[in-house]
């Protein structure tokens, strides 16, 4: 192997060495998830971390707003892949930075959302999830076992046109979760 191809092996190793870690630094957590009967409904209370990329801080620094999705689904314990969910809904949260009020606000699908002095405020209340509803009491056979499934994500799709290519390619732009199951249980 000659010296130049040695350094491009090396260079590259390098490279991806650096994307990895990348990668590795920022995660979205679902944790602390709590669920209660109230009223015939299944309500769920959560939380989750966002601790997101410098590269997609800086974006939301600098006006570009963040459209992550919550994606909850309740399954029969044990379901298999094809099976049909009990419930599935998908709920889109906006972040976004407006420079001229120098804050942060939090736009939701049902109306709902908010205005932040500071980033880190903005994020937590991003993470919280209050009296989230499921699914009726009624739709539950009390001889299966079932499990809520709640994975998080940023939506590139919704970043604006010029930075979409980038981050499809740059892992600092993989925000998600992982798939996270909690039994379903008042």
């Amino acid at each position: 192997m000659t010296r130049r191809r040695r350094l491009s092996v090396i260079a590259c190793a390098l490279w991806l060495a650096t994307l990895s870690l990348g990668a590795a630094a920022a995660e979205i957590h679902v944790r602390d998830v709590s669920i209660r009967l109230e009223d015939g409904v299944y309500l769920m209370d959560g939380h989750i971390d966002f601790d997101l990329s410098d590269t997609a801080l800086e974006a939301l620094d600098n006006g570009v707003p963040l459209t992550f999705e919550l994606h909850v689904q309740v399954r029969r314990a044990g379901a298999w892949i094809w099976e049909g969910s009990l419930y599935d809904q998908q709920v889109r949260h906006r972040i976004s930075y407006k420079p001229l009020s120098e804050r942060y606000s939090i736009d939701e699908t049902t109306g709902d959302g908010g205005s932040f002095v500071t980033r880190d405020a903005a994020l937590a209340a991003l993470g919280t999830l209050r009296d989230f509803p499921l699914v009726e009491h009624r739709h539950i056979d009390p001889d299966e076992d079932y499990a809520v499934e709640i994975h998080v994500a940023l939506d590139i799709d919704e970043l604006p046109l010029p930075l979409r290519p980038i981050a499809y390619l740059k892992p600092s732009w993989k925000l998600e979760s992982k798939w996270s199951k909690w039994p379903l249980e008042p």
